[in-house]
């Protein structure tokens, strides 16, 4: 038969993206293929990305992101799964507000245009979306259960309010949350340096849960090792002891918290944070003018700056000593800045020996150095002279420390806790490092806090049936002040629900966290005005199969959502222990960088050429290297203009070819064309088939050649369904497809049935990838259902068996030559052929064999009698 696949004869159609997957598109929102009732015949499988907020633009991090989760719905979905793929928008927050001022448009109506946009971007790339279930959590209908989850934790005590020491940003007049502060202490908001300020504050009391999460850990055998560590850390979970240092000359007592109780008696000196409440009290007048000097340049200075280790430890005597319980020594009282009031209670025990801020504290302030822990088997005298140099902070043998001298340092810490609980000056006590929740956010654009404040009754709870509190649309945004909403007297007055007095509202709006802890839950049941959601859908769908995001979000987004759904079984509302089962956080999408070292500037990569990268205005060589894509490095990639150029399915396969999902992605042009190129070979490939094949009647009996391509085929079925069934390599699937391509093309006879099992299998194959023209040459050959409806094919195992093998000859272990044998062959059989083919006929030809060597289905050793 003639050969097809002739360059000559090959058809020079291209696959015409833009009227193709417009086309698709269209036809899949108008059949609705990708809703997803609740179906308890079929296993469910629920699929989800972090939703974006409404910026109106998507990024190719975007891209990333959805097209990664839309490949896994899509395999499910052909597995026989019941799939929930929902998508929704972050859609409260600061840039909202920020464009208000800006614009002069409100806030809701440029959330609202910058939603209608960015869906019809993110339908533009085929995501099988089910947009019936679409949730936005700046509507009334989402925020009513936002309010509503904050009311059930207000009735059990689990919201409180109380005065905090927080960020405040000078120039917006805000209270920022600690990820909205820069790591050199600055706003992201103003650009303003963050001062400390005490205001009242919401707090949701997650440190009530820090056991139960840090323990839950163990159950997410499906997350990074690196989140889990991550969460982990976060927490914090201090073992150690309280214990009570009597001011002297009063009868107050500092309480301070420390993992050491077996270095008691090598206390020199007590800390206590700036604000702590005792420093005024016990302070000598002398120093009060310098501790308030002190205090307030603290205050200007962020959490970051001062607990980071290259800071120096500034600190001052307040003129005031305590008494070591143990020893009975005088210690001198210091304020420094790296000692907070919201960590721990607030007061540390400085044991310069034995800890290495200690030690840097103890030399700036000359204050002495006291060794009670020295290695086993050492001399005390030697390690007490090395002591001086640094601090020697291991566990040890226990000395200068009276009754427990010679115990081992695990063994005193449990002897110095029970002393101290048994005179009545200490205790056992777990401590942690994560601090409640501060919700309270002084802005317009968030879910208002369904509270009434009356000063008869307290903090009232605003009655469920008047909820939602909705946001007042007469608002006037300056960007400078308290919240826009205290200025709005018909809203703050309010009569008190209890007594009714003329009460205020709560101003204060919450924090975006608290709406995206929730959100996957909503999505089982979207449209429920009636309760935040059906036992029945959420015990069907939850928890979560499939989570994809970012890293960004390993602690706040990940643990808060952990906490809510802790908090919603206990409540009974749900009887699942964590939200998302698997956790997949892809690597960041890298453009190409140019910046100029003697300048520091960075240089749009439209006006580099990139042979020879030189600054277009100063001549000066430029760095080239790969950096996240962002606006002010101008090495980003606008999602648009690759979708008009090339089409979706092309940026989905080259996001998903580049690199493992897990991995940063460096973006190149020319991959994208390579990928362009694939798919139309793909095209021609499919077209060929359609316009030279027959319906002549086949042989049932196959060609060994049609045994090698039905072997092929369903080796790369194999491979491809394990890439995306067990750690989700994309790349090599892809890889995978690109062989059966090429199998395919090298095939001679199109008309052969295992040739057309081949066409159906790469389409199949290829559609949670590339799904638009999948589609479009699934009906070209002429099937009237959508090939998203089918079955992932199933991997014939006969098909892989081999019935021939290649063998090795070998003489004296030197390979000779090789040969064809059935599969089956014994190793007697093997042998015989080795012996009585041309190979082993020269090879042996008047040689003596001493013995020979079989390794079945790999190799025939003949060791020859050196005859000479």
């Amino acid at each position: 038969m003639k050969n097809v696949h002739n360059r000559e004869t090959i058809v020079e159609s291209q696959y015409k993206t833009a009227e193709i997957e417009n086309k698709w598109q269209q036809e899949w929102l108008r059949q609705g293929l990708d809703k997803t009732p609740e179906n308890s015949e079929k296993q469910k499988f629920y699929a989800l990305s972090m939703f974006p907020y409404p910026s109106g633009n998507l990024h190719m991090g975007h891209v990333r992101n959805y097209v990664i989760t839309d490949v896994i719905a899509r395999f499910k979905r052909l597995q026989g799964y019941s799939v929930l793929h929902p998508m929704g928008w972050d859609a409260f927050g600061l840039p909202a507000e920020n464009a208000a001022i800006d614009r002069g448009i409100s806030p809701e109506e440029w959330t609202k245009k910058n939603i209608a946009k960015m869906r019809q971007q993110l339908q533009s790339l085929g995501l099988s979306i089910d947009w019936e279930r679409e949730i936005t959590t700046c509507s009334p209908s989402y925020y009513k259960w936002t309010q509503w989850l904050f009311l059930q934790f207000y009735k059990v005590g689990l919201a409180y309010q109380k005065e905090a020491t927080v960020n405040w940003d000078p120039v917006d007049q805000t209270v920022l949350a600690n990820e909205q502060v820069d790591t050199e202490g600055y706003s992201w908001r103003s650009g303003a340096k963050v001062e400390k300020k005490l205001l009242c504050q919401w707090f949701l009391k997650i440190t009530d849960y820090a056991e139960y999460l840090l323990n839950d850990l163990n159950t997410l055998k499906g997350w990074p090792d690196s989140v889990k560590l991550m969460q982990k850390n976060w927490i914090g979970k201090s073992l150690g002891a309280h214990i009570q240092f009597p001011v002297k000359d009063t009868k107050k007592s500092i309480s301070i918290f420390t993992t050491r109780p077996d270095t008691i008696y090598g206390v020199t000196y007590l800390v206590l944070a700036p604000d702590h409440p005792l420093v005024m009290t016990i302070a000598k007048p002398e120093h009060k003018e310098k501790i308030r000097k002190f205090t307030q340049e603290v205050a200007n200075e962020s959490e970051i700056e001062r607990t980071a280790d290259d800071k120096p430890l500034k600190g001052i005597f307040i003129g005031a000593e305590v008494i070591n319980p143990f020893s009975g020594d005088e210690i001198p009282v210091f304020i420094a800045s790296y000692v907070l009031l919201d960590y721990g209670t607030g007061a540390v025990m400085g044991v310069p020996a034995h800890d290495n801020r200690d030690f840097k504290f103890a030399t700036e302030q000359q204050l002495p150095v006291k060794v009670v822990v020295i290695p086993k088997n050492s001399n005390s005298r030697e390690t007490t002279q090395l002591s001086l140099k640094e601090a020697y902070i291991e566990s040890g043998t226990i000395i200068n420390s009276e009754q427990f001298n010679g115990m081992y340092s695990e063994d005193a810490k449990a002897a110095v806790i029970e002393y101290a609980k048994k005179h009545s000056i200490g205790e056992a006590k777990v401590q942690y490092r994560i601090r409640d929740w501060l919700i309270s956010r002084q802005r317009y654009w968030g879910c208002p806090i369904p509270i009434i404040h009356c000063s008869d009754c307290g903090t009232v709870a605003i009655p469920d049936s008047q909820l939602p509190l909705e946001l007042p649309k007469n608002v006037e945004f300056t960007g400078r002040g308290s919240s826009p909403l205290e200025g709005l007297k018909e809203w703050v007055n309010v009569p008190c629900p209890n007594c009714g007095k003329l009460a205020k509202r709560e101003t204060d709006t919450m924090d975006t966290f608290i709406d995206s802890s929730w959100y996957y839950l909503r999505y089982t049941d979207s449209k429920n005005s009636q309760e935040i959601f059906n036992p029945d859908k959420a015990k069907y769908w939850a928890p979560v199969d499939q989570y994809v995001g970012g890293v960004e979000h390993a602690i706040l987004h990940l643990l808060y959502s952990r906490f809510l759904t802790k908090f919603l079984k206990n409540q009974k509302l749900i009887d699942i222990n964590e939200p998302f089962k698997n956790l997949l956080t892809q690597g960041m999408v890298q453009g190409i960088t140019y910046k100029n070292l003697k300048t520091g500037k960075y240089i749009p990569c439209d006006q580099v050429n990139s042979a020879k990268p030189t600054d277009p205005v100063t001549g000066d060589d430029l760095e080239a290297f790969y950096e996240k894509m962002s606006k002010s490095k101008y090495n980003g990639v606008d999602p648009q203009e690759v979708l008009e150029k090339y089409g979706a399915d092309t940026a989905r396969m080259f996001i998903l070819f580049k690199a493992p999902p897990e991995k940063d992605l460096e973006w190149s042009s020319s991959d994208v064309e390579g990928q362009f190129r694939f798919l139309n070979r793909v095209w021609r490939l499919v077209h060929l088939y359609i316009q030279n094949k027959n319906n002549k009647t086949q042989s049932k009996t196959l060609t060994k050649n049609e045994k090698d391509l039905k072997r092929s085929i369903h080796t790369i079925i194999k491979e491809v369904s394990q890439d995306l069934e067990e750690n989700y390599q994309f790349n090599t699937a892809i890889a995978e497809l690109m062989k059966l391509s090429n199998v395919l093309n090298d095939f001679k006879d199109i008309n052969s049935s295992v040739y057309q099992e081949g066409i159906v299998a790469l389409l199949t194959l290829l559609s949670p990838f590339a799904p638009h023209i999948s589609e479009e040459l699934w009906h070209s050959l002429g099937y009237k259902e959508s090939i998203h409806l089918q079955k992932w094919p199933s991997v014939d195992n006969q098909a892989l068996v081999l019935d021939e093998v290649t063998i090795v000859i070998q003489a004296m272990g030197k390979t000779k030559g090789t040969i064809q044998a059935p599969a089956n062959s014994s190793n007697e059989e093997l042998e015989k052929l080795a012996r009585n083919s041309e190979i082993g006929k020269r090879l042996l030809n008047k040689k003596e064999i001493k013995k020979t060597i079989v390794v079945p289905q790999k190799l025939v050793n003949f060791v020859l009698i050196n005859n000479n």
